[in-house]
């Protein structure tokens, strides 16, 4: 089993939610980004993340803007279930950016980061990151890999929503549209590719925004069916 959920910010009550608990030795849990406990490298972090890293099930994230990157890529790459990862501490991995790999079975296309909606704030607290956005190299890598693959892919997990929903859901908020290279690059991939299900993250929602494209925040989905584990 695959279970998807959204941005953690680093509270580690969140894996006591029940539908969580339900994963077994060989499942896997895919944060779409903010997983938040690469931070500040403290004995209490490095004690956090081999507490996570040691659960029976595997826990990977993408990367979403509220990252430490410069912290984040000194940790070993190395490839796994057929994509690039930075393996933290055991079950724990970084799934890297336009990348593909496979979960029971099922091949999944990973594209974590974005622009930070307080960009202004935080560069101003110089705690911004340019990292934050995926270079012109990992995108083309994403189409490379995409192309390998018959431009298919079962699951797309992504921290940002394409263009299209990204709109939709901030005319339904009342705010303006802020569009970026990502989100055009991502609305793209939607016109071209071939998929099941688009997870995403960014938006801090839990709705099935359409039979393919589904906002998670704090509920936990099975990613093979998009039912919600309870």
């Amino acid at each position: 089993m695959v279970g998807i959920t959204g941005d953690i910010h680093g509270d580690y009550s969140r894996f006591a939610h029940p539908g969580i608990k339900k994963l077994k030795k060989g499942d896997t849990l895919i944060i779409c980004g903010d997983f938040g406990f690469i931070w500040d490298d403290s004995p209490r972090e490095r004690k956090l993340l081999k507490k996570i890293g040691s659960k029976k099930y595997n826990v990977c994230f993408i990367d979403g803007t509220h990252e430490n990157f410069d912290l984040l890529s000194k940790y070993p790459e190395t490839r796994w279930k057929g994509g690039k990862v930075h393996q933290i501490h055991g079950n724990l991995y970084h799934l890297m950016r336009g990348q593909l790999f496979r979960f029971d079975s099922m091949t999944f296309f990973t594209m974590g980061g974005g622009e930070s909606p307080d960009i202004d704030i935080r560069f101003e607290n110089n705690c911004w990151s340019r990292l934050e956005s995926p270079s012109r190299e990992e995108l083309l890598e994403g189409i490379a890999n995409l192309e390998l693959a018959d431009c298919k892919a079962d699951v797309i997990i992504t921290h940002e929503p394409p263009q299209r929903i990204k709109g939709f859901l901030k005319l339904n908020e009342g705010e303006a549209d802020k569009v970026t290279n990502l989100n055009s690059y991502l609305e793209e991939l939607c016109n071209v590719c071939e998929y099941q299900r688009w997870f995403f993250g960014s938006m801090h929602l839990d709705k099935h925004i359409s039979s393919t494209h589904i906002a998670v925040f704090q509920n936990v989905i099975d990613a093979a069916t998009g039912k919600y584990l309870r």
